[in-house]
């Protein structure tokens, strides 16, 4: 191994144990309570060196951020798996909110810091970085759209606010699990299913919807 190879290497060890101490610190303590120095005494490291990998602490969250809605979005869009499987958009809906659901239960920690903490830095200001999420956001309206052309959605339904609502019951129902609040023999994910199933079940038998969505295909995610 040459000596470059070596020190890149070396420098990506090092960024990757930044991030997750930084991932750790932000989630048990706050992302408005962690500073540079919690992180940089973490990996035994000075200030100033963190400094030399990431400019600010923003900048921490904005990597860890990018590597969490990349990992809820790897490889595709779980609806147009399922979509391939059954042939039926509503399938694909349901299984792209679930599989947001799911996401909380194999990675809680990202989800967290994405979805939970409200100290964290807006991303909207960084468009071209998070690209990628009106894209995936656009193939599951997409899905959603496609729901309503078949007649599994009442006529007239905007794919936006059924998005809105959908993500909604699923961080609701991942907030609780996460939280661990149930009495014994309680299941989390039997919860988290009968809660998307009863958000669509509302939304196929035309329920009035009081939320309009204002987004219109742009996206305003916030980690």
């Amino acid at each position: 191994m040459g000596v470059k190879e070596r020190q890149e290497r070396e420098r990506e060890a090092v960024s990757r144990a930044i991030l997750d101490a930084a991932r750790d610190l932000f989630v048990a303590e706050g992302y408005q309570n962690v500073s540079i120095r919690k992180i940089a005494d973490r990996i035994e490291y000075s200030p100033a060196a963190i400094y030399s990998y990431f400019p600010s602490k923003d900048d921490i969250f904005f990597a860890l951020a990018e590597e969490g809605f990349r990992l809820l979005f790897a490889p595709e869009c779980p609806g147009e798996l399922a979509i391939a499987e059954t042939s039926e958009p509503i399938d694909g809906v349901r299984a792209a909110f679930w599989h947001f659901y799911r996401f909380s239960r194999t990675h809680p920690e990202y989800f967290a810091l994405m979805f939970v903490d409200r100290s964290v830095p807006r991303i909207t200001n960084l468009r071209e970085r998070f690209s990628f999420l009106s894209s995936m956001k656009e193939r599951i309206t997409t899905l959603i759209r496609a729901a309503v052309d078949k007649g599994q959605l009442p006529q007239g339904t905007e794919p936006h606010t059924v998005f809105r609502i959908l993500s909604t019951a699923m961080v609701g129902a991942a907030v609780v699990q996460l939280s661990a609040r149930f009495a014994p023999g309680e299941d989390p994910d039997a919860l988290a299913r009968d809660t998307l199933e009863a958000a669509l079940t509302g939304l196929r038998t035309g329920i009035p919807l009081s939320f309009q969505s204002k987004t219109c295909g742009d996206s305003s995610a916030r980690s």
